[in-house]
């Protein structure tokens, strides 16, 4: 998984079809072979290809992705001499042809390892991705992307419809959790007050994949799809995404935000879970029990 759509309306590239567009656009890399990454390493919204052995090309296949490859080449590396670890800027960033419809880019390949996927209780990590979102944090956010409603980093009660819509589906299921049990923490994310002060750049996407480790430790943090302006509370919820035990607590307390902000990550974590549970029950399994895994996690934070 996922080797077969996800979506109903994926645009996957070919190995043929980058062949061609890197030789078209990029004939410095003409000569270098490209091949697929392995389905396990493929994300919800980009097909990936290896060039050679020290790039990426990053193809979109899903309309709701192809601002990301204009947004990186803006954005990364502006952000990046600010950052205490590697962040793939765009080596290129490519235009539609071969039969491919969306602009595209190719980074670096940033070797390692990444957390494992079902979190885990590692506290020097736990700091080191805390260290990176306070310095994210930090940046400078003049003519930064503000998020727009209903995305992370815009407030909690723009999703509030989409979660309401998916309860009843999810009743219908045993996913290991309880459906009102999961409504009652979701109001209390709700309660929360909103984010009032300045806004931040934000990650806002900071699961174990997209987390690059060597001997255990942060090199690299990848895959800035939800990157933008707004309310830091998304990247907080990586408390919940990523680790267990000490090390989530290690996390909460290096990242250093009060409980409201603690409850609006605890709702960046329900939100998407409770969505994702359901919509990829069949097509991305993987997904979907991680989404079962944050559900509870955060119904034993705030039930």
């Amino acid at each position: 998984m996922p080797l077969v759509p996800i979506h109903d309306d994926e645009v996957r590239a070919t190995v043929g079809q980058v062949r061609r567009l890197v030789a078209a656009q990029c004939p410095q890399w003409a000569d270098l072979p490209v091949t697929a990454l392995a389905g396990e390493l493929e994300g919800t919204d980009h097909v990936l290809f290896r060039i050679g052995g020290d790039l990426v090309a990053r193809m979109p296949k899903i309309a709701t992705a192809v601002d990301q490859a204009d947004c990186d080449a803006r954005w990364l590396p502006v952000l990046a001499p600010h950052l205490p670890v590697r962040i793939p800027v765009p080596l290129h960033l490519g235009e539609p042809g071969a039969e491919y419809p969306w602009r595209w880019t190719v980074v670096p390949w940033i070797p390692g390892d990444t957390p494992p996927r079902l979190g885990c209780d590692d506290v020097p990590l736990a700091r080191d991705v805390a260290g990176f979102v306070r310095a994210l944090h930090r940046v400078e956010t003049t003519g930064g992307p503000v998020k727009p409603p209903g995305s992370r980093g815009s407030a909690l009660r723009h999703v509030d419809a989409g979660v309401r819509r998916v309860l009843p589906r999810l009743a219908e299921h045993d996913d290991g959790f309880d459906v009102a049990e999961a409504e009652a923490a979701w109001d209390a994310c709700l309660a929360a007050p909103d984010w009032d002060r300045d806004p931040v750049w934000i990650h806002g996407d900071l699961q174990p994949g997209n987390l690059i480790t060597d001997a255990g430790r942060l090199v690299a943090v990848v895959d800035f799809g939800a990157l933008g302006v707004g309310d830091p509370a998304p990247d907080v919820a990586p408390a919940l995404w990523t680790f267990t035990g000490a090390a989530r607590d290690a996390y909460r307390k290096a990242v250093g935000y009060d409980d409201a902000i603690w409850r609006r990550a605890c709702g960046w974590a329900l939100a998407p879970s409770l969505t994702g549970v359901d919509y990829y029950r069949h097509s991305f399994p993987r997904m979907a029990e991680h989404g079962r895994r944050m559900v509870r996690a955060v119904i034993a934070e705030l039930v």
